[in-house]
C-alpha cells in the first residue's frame, strides 16, 4: 500500500478517533504533570514549615562554696511594742517654773495652865442580893422524916447519923441527893435521902442582882428510937 493511500485512510472517523485518542493521552500526562508537581509543592512548603526544635542541654551545676566559719548572729534588740508613730517623745516646756520661797508665819500658842486631872469619882455599885439555900419549914418536914422511920431498922432497932447533900433547884426543890457520910446501915441511908427529896422545903439560892438560882445544901439526919 503507498503513502498516498495510507494518507487517505486517515479520513473520516478514523482521524476523528485519533484525535480523541491523542487528546486523551494528552489529558493524562498532563494530569500526571499537574499532580507530580503538587507533590513537590507539598514537599517544599512541608521542608520550609518545619522546623526541629532542639532543647538546649542544662549546663553542668556549678561546685558550692566552701562552708563560712561559724559565726554568731548579731543580737538584734527586741522590737518595741508599740509602733514608732505611737510613741511621744518628751518635749521640753518652753515655759520654765521657778518656785519661790513662802515666809513661814510662826504660831505661838498663849501661855495657857493646864488645869489639873481631877481623879474619876468611883461609881458606887448597888448592894449585892446574893444569898445561900435557906431551909424552908425545916422543922415541919424534919419531924415527918423522923415520923416517916423505916419500920425495918426499927424492928431491928437500929440507929445512926446520915450526912446527905441536895441540889436546890430555883424553883426551891431538892434533888440530886448523895450521901457524905453513912450511918453504917444502907436502910437508913437510902431513907434519909428519899425523904428529904420527898418532904424538903427551901426558898433557892440569889446572885447578886437578886435571880434565883441552882445551889447545894448540906445538912445530917439522926434517926434514933424513943
Amino acid at each position: 500500500m503507498s503513502y498516498a493511500s495510507q494518507q487517505q485512510g486517515l479520513t473520516g472517523p478514523k482521524l476523528v478517533a485519533l484525535i480523541i485518542a491523542l487528546a486523551i493521552v494528552g489529558s493524562v500526562g498532563l494530569g500526571m504533570v499537574v499532580f507530580l508537581a503538587v507533590d513537590a509543592v507539598k514537599e517544599a512548603i512541608e521542608r520550609v514549615t518545619t522546623v526541629e526544635v532542639k532543647e538546649e542541654e542544662p549546663p553542668p551545676p556549678d561546685e558550692p562554696p566552701p562552708p563560712e566559719p561559724d559565726t554568731p548572729d548579731p543580737v538584734s534588740p527586741p522590737p518595741p511594742n508599740a509602733p514608732e508613730s505611737l510613741i511621744e517623745m518628751p518635749r521640753e516646756s518652753p515655759i520654765q517654773t521657778t518656785q519661790r520661797e513662802t515666809p513661814q508665819e510662826v504660831f505661838r500658842r498663849p501661855d495657857v495652865t493646864p488645869e489639873p486631872v481631877r481623879p474619876a469619882e468611883p461609881v458606887a455599885k448597888p448592894p449585892s442580893k446574893a444569898r445561900g439555900v435557906q431551909p424552908k419549914g425545916q422543922r415541919s418536914w424534919a419531924a415527918r422524916i423522923q415520923d416517916n422511920y423505916p419500920r425495918r431498922a426499927a424492928q431491928e432497932e437500929i440507929e445512926g447519923t446520915v450526912g446527905v447533900r441536895v441540889t436546890v433547884t430555883p424553883d426551891g426543890k431538892a434533888t440530886g441527893c448523895s450521901v457524905t457520910s453513912s450511918s453504917g446501915s444502907d436502910i437508913l441511908d437510902t431513907a434519909a435521902c428519899k425523904d428529904l427529896e420527898r418532904y424538903g422545903r427551901f426558898d433557892p439560892a440569889l446572885n447578886d442582882a437578886g435571880d434565883p438560882i441552882s445551889a447545894s445544901w448540906s445538912t445530917r439526919i439522926t434517926y434514933k428510937l424513943n
